[in-house]
């Protein structure tokens, strides 16, 4: 038998109704009805009765004796809307259609070798034909303002420049100016004119996200524009070193939000967004090696925003500035113990700056050393026993100069802190001095521990 061979399922009607509504004069309604009670009707009537009581109870205990009317309707929307939200497919969907329009291709271009004239000394005519794409990141589109729209993305992704091109998720191009850039926390504003441009994006705050978190990064991965890929934050702070220079030796540490979405060439520069759309971080780097996937790096927006706000004001970010160009201890001694040669007789006699030197030569050009414990370099550096890291000067300029610093000055400590290598000297300039400090240097010249006090400086364009 179905589960739906019985009257409640039926479109027919029963014969038993028929004979309920039948009208009989010499009877009443209720003793007919008494007389034709069944079991089925029994058995309806008290499912009902037990289905209203569990009803009123469960909206008893739910609404606490408040008033049902009052409560039910926004109670029941607000279920609906939270399981729709909760949907983490739509919300990718949802955060990507968000963002997706104000996120660009910044294209970096440049003069090809070939089409500087040397011969006639005037490459204007021939070079001017011959810029041509050197490089394609991202970037994202964060303000307009007196008819001009901003956009953030990397530093490297514009450096060298001689033009910069934005292409947006239309095709369009557009030629950006740059506003200001900053090498040291890899970061760029560019303008362009805001015709066209509705909507811009909108920022997050990167201190609130959590291991784990689902994020995703818009870009132009390999010159492919309007890509999307998503992932988790492996780490939400995760300390790298960088070498500014892309010489190989690591001169800054850089705070970075650690994520496993796919991050390649093209996606720099660009958004790394949460599920309610906003830019929580700018996409900035992978770590490329064989056997090495999914670990990526965004700059935190919180970390951002300031320095975009500097770039926008003054087009740098305002650092003070000490005016020495060092080599790490530690890096010079290595290079020392490779190329030292093993017989005395072979030591050269020209130092770093190209001054003759003296092999074993004493601090006062005694060549019986044995009664120094001081060590004496074949360079002319002086290191004491004691020292074991620190930062040689190899160039001093400005407040540097000023102060007498000199090539070959071993530079230990400022105030009253360590210093071991260039990192650390830059890391205690820009987070614990500013502009006009003064700051006390410990260094050694010739082996002897000396101090000098000079005040911070900001750098100028001619320092560069």
């Amino acid at each position: 038998m179905s589960l739906f061979d019985d009257d409640f399922y039926s479109s027919r009607v029963s014969r038993r109704k028929n004979r309920w509504i039948q009208e009989d004069a010499k009877q009443s309604k209720v003793l007919r009805s008494k007389s034709n009670w069944s079991n089925m009707r029994v058995a309806v009537l008290s499912s009902t009765i037990s289905a209203a009581a569990a009803v009123l109870l469960f909206g008893t205990l739910f609404y606490h004796g408040g008033d049902s009317s009052d409560k039910k309707t926004p109670a029941a929307s607000s279920a609906v809307t939270a399981t729709q939200t909760a949907d983490p497919y739509e919300k990718t969907i949802t955060a990507a259609a968000k963002v997706r329009p104000m996120v660009v291709s910044v294209i970096n271009e440049q003069y090809a070798l070939g089409g500087i004239s040397s011969s006639t000394g005037d490459d204007s005519e021939a070079a001017e034909g011959q810029l041509q794409q050197v490089g394609v990141g991202s970037g994202v589109i964060f303000e307009k303002k007196d008819g001009k729209a901003l956009i953030v993305t990397n530093y490297h992704v514009i450096s060298g420049s001689e033009r910069v091109e934005v292409t947006m998720t239309d095709g369009t191009s557009r030629v950006a100016t740059i506003v200001g850039g900053d090498q040291i926390t890899d970061l760029a504003v560019l303008q362009i004119d805001d015709k066209g441009i509705g909507d811009v994006a909108e920022f997050g705050e990167s201190s609130k996200l959590r291991n784990g978190e689902w994020v995703m990064a818009i870009g132009s991965p390999l010159g492919l524009g309007d890509s999307l890929s998503s992932g988790i934050i492996s780490k939400t702070t995760r300390m790298i070193p960088v070498s500014l220079n892309q010489d190989g030796n690591y001169d800054w540490e850089q705070e970075f939000i650690q994520i496993d979405t796919s991050i390649n060439q093209g996606n720099s520069g660009g958004p790394l967004i949460d599920l309610d759309g906003r830019v929580v971080g700018i996409n900035s780097m992978k770590i490329a090696d064989i056997g090495v996937e999914g670990v990526g790096f965004a700059i935190p927006i919180d970390n951002a925003k300031p320095i975009i706000d500097s770039l926008i004001k003054y087009g740098v970010v305002k650092r003070p500035y000490l005016g020495v160009y060092t080599l790490d201890l530690d890096q010079y001694l290595a290079q020392q113990a490779l190329t030292k040669p093993k017989d005395n007789m072979d030591v050269p006699n020209t130092g770093v700056d190209g001054s003759s030197v003296e092999p074993n030569a004493g601090v006062d050009g005694d060549t019986d050393s044995s009664s120094l414990s001081d060590a004496v370099d074949d360079t002319g550096i002086i290191i004491p026993d004691e020292v074991k890291d620190g930062v040689i000067v190899l160039e001093a300029v400005g407040p540097s100069q000023e102060a007498g610093l000199k090539f070959n000055d071993l530079i230990t400590k400022l105030d009253k802190t360590p210093i071991g290598s260039t990192m650390e000297l830059r890391k205690y300039l820009y987070e614990h001095k500013k502009i006009g400090d003064t700051i006390e240097i410990t260094y050694y010249r010739d082996g002897e521990k000396q101090t000098v006090k000079l005040q911070l400086s900001e750098k100028s364009k001619d320092d560069d």
